[in-house]
């Protein structure tokens, strides 16, 4: 495997978190494919083209941030099951520092999301690597507004998003270590 793939920067009970690479183009294109795994995403369902665009956008988010989307690998059966980042992302004419995620659909309703999203935040915000984190969710989607509860985001402004009504959550580093009892 490429060595890119085996770049690991954090794990938890369940899932090993990694930089993505080319070679996982096949894996996530089945994955972001899915019109259910991408019913709320602006840009849609995607084919291997614009996935392989994607995690080229994600190789240079790395080298520019420090962060970008992370795969998400099965510690039990080592299968690649999506990726979850803090990554830029233009909301309002500003760049934010945005908290996203996509699993593959037979892997929703086992908290694997707030667990990834828990350890992407955990190592943002431990390592210093960001000020604050964004979410941005439409409010029709009650799994993802759990998972940002479940990951410490609260309150929330209602704003326009690629003509879509959404809700921006921020979480600050400030309030990360109140959460976490870090002096």
């Amino acid at each position: 495997m490429h060595r890119e793939a085996m770049v690991q920067i954090c794990e938890t009970e369940r899932l090993i978190l990694r930089r993505l690479s080319l070679e996982d183009v096949p894996a996530l294109t089945e994955i972001l494919s899915d019109p259910d795994v991408m019913k709320y995403s602006v840009t849609g369902v995607c084919d291997e083209a614009a996935t392989r665009k994607f995690i080229e956008w994600c190789l240079a988010c790395y080298e520019s941030h420090g962060v970008g989307p992370w795969a998400l690998i099965d510690k039990k059966s080592s299968e690649f099951i999506g990726f979850c980042s803090v990554g830029p992302e233009m909301v309002a004419e500003v760049e934010e520092i945005n908290l996203g995620y996509r699993l593959a659909r037979r892997f929703w309703s086992m908290g694997l999301a707030s667990e990834a999203a828990k350890a992407v935040l955990n190592y943002a915000f431990g390592k210093r690597l960001v000020d604050s984190v964004v979410v941005i969710i439409e409010p029709e989607h009650v799994a993802s507004l759990k998972v940002a509860e479940k990951a410490g985001f609260s309150s929330f402004d209602e704003l326009e998003f690629h003509c879509r009504s959404v809700r921006l959550y921020r979480l600050t580093q400030k309030q990360w270590e109140t959460l976490h009892n870090i002096a």
